[in-house]
């Protein structure tokens, strides 16, 4: 260690300090005193200022977001702290991305020197040393990245022996006091799970089952545990069916240790992705069960039986673009039928649905086609208020134009008089079959009032077609009627509501809000009248 600083007034000094679980199997030479003792010494060398010394305890390499580290970068930001002095290079950091990144892009820009005592690293000068960072910083990267793998491989035989490894058990169970690795039942919450299992038992669905544990204010198993919700939302704190169904169909539940249902997407990541059921790890007659196996054969039974109740979906114009104004999650839609039983849908909010009995919002239940007129209304107003036809009218008229080179007139014509000819055709084989007795008299009526209808129409539509033969329509009038026509329809194509709108969000007194994506247009829905509250369907 042959490094030497001069100007030493000029430097407001942060001592870094890391040791991770992993380097304590090294020995005592790593240690967070050790560190600090070497730091404190080389400071003392070279009379330099010390602004704060930060210490990350049990903290991984390969991940920056450490909070010592984070409040170090703070103070960087802050310009407090302009010398970075840490044991070695792989202090900093093992993953070699983000150590590179700090030592040649993030230090240079904000002034910062760094220095590593044993590397012999010192941005602050010229050094051989130096050249070579790069090196020690991808060997840095490949030790953790070798560690990782030989914790996982520990982790993974603990898994198949049955021991738990996780953070906390499921809910009904508690870590042993005195085992390592070992759940015991925590009779606090047990009674909770088994009347669970036994209302699912009884036929009672996961929803039902919710409602009734949330109306009698049972804490869910993430408030009985203490965790922190990031972002509070309408849910939070309540029982939901899927949490319900989770529970049920959880093996843990009848003394089987079920672990590995997601695994990490690498060593350098907190990211995890779920894992097929096949390769979970299941170890059964690890602890005591809660629920036994016959109990819970049947309640498998009774949810799998449910699976398919209501997988059918609805297509509607509005779908994924609609939102409960209050609590703003996607509104649900469901079938009805009215007094002449046919199917109706109906716009509902989905926490309302979820969670009925807890008040958590309200139901907002209004025909889907009410608020989908609306919306198309309020979206030609707008068109109308925005589109100018005579701006429209040049790509009209070269559509018409191509329309007309691409297609002839006499082709069509042709086309649909063969059609006739065919059907007319048809029709005499029918007459034929029927007084042969190869045709019922009811199937004769039923295809031959289809059939001519048909006739009956091509021959209007050929009857047009000799006419405009006859007397063309000048290309100019065709445009300005698709102009008219597109105006006149502006709303009721999918494509154009999904590229014109944000959301549509409905309130609790029926009223229809609309957010477009292009300011323009929120400023000719502002500038006319609003969309005015329904009366309740």
């Amino acid at each position: 260690m042959y490094l030497e600083v001069s100007n030493t007034m000029d430097y407001h000094v942060a001592l870094y300090i890391r040791l991770s679980k992993e380097d304590e199997s090294e020995g005592p030479s790593q240690s967070v005193q050790n560190q600090e003792s070497l730091l404190r010494e080389f400071v003392q060398q070279h009379r330099l200022s010390v602004y704060d010394t930060y210490v990350d305890d049990g903290w991984s390499g390969t991940s920056f977001d450490r909070p010592s580290f984070q409040r170090m970068i703070a103070d960087i930001e802050a310009k407090k702290v302009n010398m970075v002095i840490t044991k070695d290079l792989s202090r900093l950091g093992r993953d070699y991305i983000l150590t590179g990144h700090y030592m040649e892009r993030y230090f240079p820009e904000h002034r910062v020197r760094y220095i590593s005592l044993l590397d012999g690293i010192d941005t602050g000068v010229d050094s051989t040393a130096n050249d070579i960072t790069p090196f020690r910083a991808i060997m840095n990267d490949m030790y953790a990245k070798d560690i990782s793998k030989k914790i996982k491989s520990v982790k993974r035989d603990k898994q198949r022996k049955g021991q738990f490894i996780g953070g906390k058990p499921v809910y009904g169970y508690k870590m042993h006091p005195t085992e390592k690795n070992k759940i015991v039942i925590d009779e606090e919450v047990a009674p909770v799970v088994r009347r669970i299992f036994a209302l699912a038992l009884s036929g009672m669905s996961c929803r039902k089952i919710a409602t009734t544990l949330n109306k009698e204010g049972i804490p869910t198993p993430a408030t009985y545990c203490g965790w922190k919700v990031g972002t509070p939302g309408p849910y939070t704190g309540l029982w939901s069916s899927e949490r319900i169904s989770e529970m049920l169909k959880n093996e843990t539940y009848i003394g089987n240790m079920v672990q590995g249902r997601s695994v990490k997407i690498s060593y350098k990541s907190k990211k995890c992705l779920k894992q097929d059921p096949a390769n979970w790890v299941i170890v059964e007659g690890t602890h005591e069960p809660l629920v036994d196996a016959e109990t819970f054969q049947k309640v498998q039974l009774l949810v799998n039986s449910r699976k398919h109740t209501r997988s059918r979906t609805y297509d509607f114009l509005l779908k994924g673009l609609i939102f409960c104004h209050e609590c703003g999650y996607p509104l649900a839609v469901l079938n009805r039928k009215n007094a002449r039983g046919e199917d109706v849908l109906y716009f509902v909010c989905r926490t309302y649905q979820r969670f009925t009995k807890a008040g958590v919002c309200t139901c907002h239940s209004i025909k889907e086609k009410t608020v989908t007129d609306a919306v198309i209304r309020k979206v030609r107003e707008v068109c109308r208020a925005y589109l100018d036809p005579d701006e429209l009218l040049p790509m009209a008229q070269e559509a018409v134009e191509h329309a007309q080179k691409q297609s002839s007139l006499e082709t069509e014509l042709q086309a649909i008089q063969a059609r006739i000819n065919s059907l007319t055709a048809n029709l005499d084989r029918m007459y034929t079959d029927r007084l042969n007795g190869l045709l019922p008299e009811e199937d004769f009526q039923r295809i031959f009032g289809r059939v001519k209808l048909e006739r009956e129409q091509l021959e209007e539509k050929r009857q047009a077609l000799e006419f405009q033969k006859k007397s063309p329509v000048r290309s100019e009038d065709r445009a300005r009627e698709l102009v008219q026509r597109f105006i006149e329809t502006a709303g009721e194509s999918r494509e154009l509501l999904v590229s014109l709108i944000e959301r549509v969000e409905l309130t609790e007194d029926k009223e229809v809000i609309i957010k477009f994506r292009f300011a323009q247009l929120d400023e000719a829905s502002q500038n006319s009248q609003g969309i005015a509250p329904f009366e309740t369907a």
